[in-house]
């Protein structure tokens, strides 16, 4: 099983604090091209754009990477409530056209309510995810060259094409994670790798079953990643002191404040994560090494893995053996964190870096215990 390692782009602002302090960065289009030009060149495998109100617009954000990258995929939030699918159609095969083929979806139908609906978007947890099923079902047809005639309950569209066709067919791979029932079917019915927040792998195996026996109802398999925050350092003395570092601005007001928000959220996978740690400060180690402490004021992505490199390494084998072929990562800052991680986790999961001249360099290829070997080689055997 090769092994794909994601970082992620902060379009709404980078941090070395959770809460209020004097180090934010703007998300600026400069800072952002540093970031993924600095994770293209330690050999990440790709990056994902977040979506929101909070963020700049990610297709945006994706062109402005075009002339500035070369080798690392883009992974790009695609919000199915906002926009028509043939329009999207059109600027997924355009956006894939001008990366030459390194263009990656992550569908999101859902979200904060009240969000959306400041967007304009009033449908319901359930409602969201068959609109999702009827935009996927047009837009796949339309960049498989089809002329698509559809009238559903949400969409309809008659005689519409797409005329340019992505680089890659029959369509860019989709990602895509929910927690739901509708959104495992979802997953089932259209995409080609599922993701799920950072739970202990105990809940994430019992998604991935659940996910892998919908698929095979349609006939259809998909791959499996977790979508992870990280806090490595040389020590897991000095990664732990980061980690309280990290949140140590918080008062309780923010936190309370952020809850409170995330309660009122129709999203089971914010549900999930929230249920972890309750809120309180003395509950965020919700399994060995895995850290809740980001997700009493940040949505989504709010559970970190928090060590040296070989306890991180021998974490990530841990949702490797349940069937897992690649993380999406992000930590705090995220070009320091990306260096970090790339430094001290690559060469134990046998990971290849570019040097500045472009050259590809393969880090030491040692499994967790020290001995040759590669990280992976369990789940290779299984």
């Amino acid at each position: 099983m090769s092994l794909d390692i994601f970082w992620f782009l902060p379009t709404s602002g980078d941090t070395r604090y959770l809460g209020a302090s004097d180090f934010g960065r703007s998300p600026s289009i400069e800072y952002l091209r540093q970031i993924a030009t600095t994770s293209e060149n330690l050999g990440y495998d790709g990056l994902l754009i977040p979506t929101g109100s909070s963020c700049l617009d990610p297709w945006i954000v994706a062109s402005s990477l075009v002339p500035v990258t070369q080798r690392i995929k883009l992974l790009v939030a695609l919000r199915t409530s906002q926009g028509a699918p043939v329009d999207i159609a059109r600027r997924t095969a355009t956006l894939d056209r001008a990366l030459h083929g390194r263009l990656l979806l992550n569908v999101v139908p859902g979200g904060d309510t009240a969000e959306l609906e400041a967007d304009g978007i009033f449908l319901d947890h359930d409602a969201r995810y068959a609109h999702a099923d009827e935009f996927l079902t047009i837009w796949k047809k339309l960049l498989q060259g089809e002329t698509v005639n559809f009238d559903g309950q949400y969409l309809k569209v008659k005689n519409s094409r797409n005329y340019y066709p992505a680089v890659q067919q029959p369509h860019p791979p989709i990602f895509f994670g929910g927690s739901s029932t509708a959104a495992h079917e979802l997953a089932a019915k259209h995409v080609d790798a599922y993701l799920t927040w950072g739970e202990p792998p105990a809940k994430v195996a019992e998604k991935i079953v659940d996910v892998r026996k919908r698929a095979a109802k349609h006939g259809r398999t998909v791959k499996f990643g977790v979508r992870l925050q990280v806090i490595v350092r040389e020590t897991t003395e000095e990664a732990w002191a980061d980690a309280h570092r990290l949140i140590s601005h918080l008062t309780e007001d923010d936190i309370r404040r952020a809850q409170q928000s995330f309660s009122r959220m129709d999203s089971i996978g914010q549900k999930r994560i929230t249920q972890l740690h309750g809120g309180k400060r003395d509950k965020l180690e919700i399994s060995p090494n895995l850290w809740a402490g980001i997700g009493l004021v940040r949505g989504g992505a709010g559970t970190a893995l928090v060590g040296d490199a070989v306890t991180v390494a021998e974490r990530l084998q841990e949702y490797v053996n349940l069937g897992v072929d690649r993380f999406v990562l992000s930590g705090y800052p995220h070009l320091e964190e990306s260096i970090r991680f790339a430094e001290l986790v690559f060469p134990l999961l046998g990971k290849k870096a570019v040097n500045e001249k472009g050259r590809i360099q393969t880090g030491g290829a040692f499994d967790v215990r020290g001995a040759q070997g590669n990280v992976n080689a369990e789940a290779q055997a299984a």
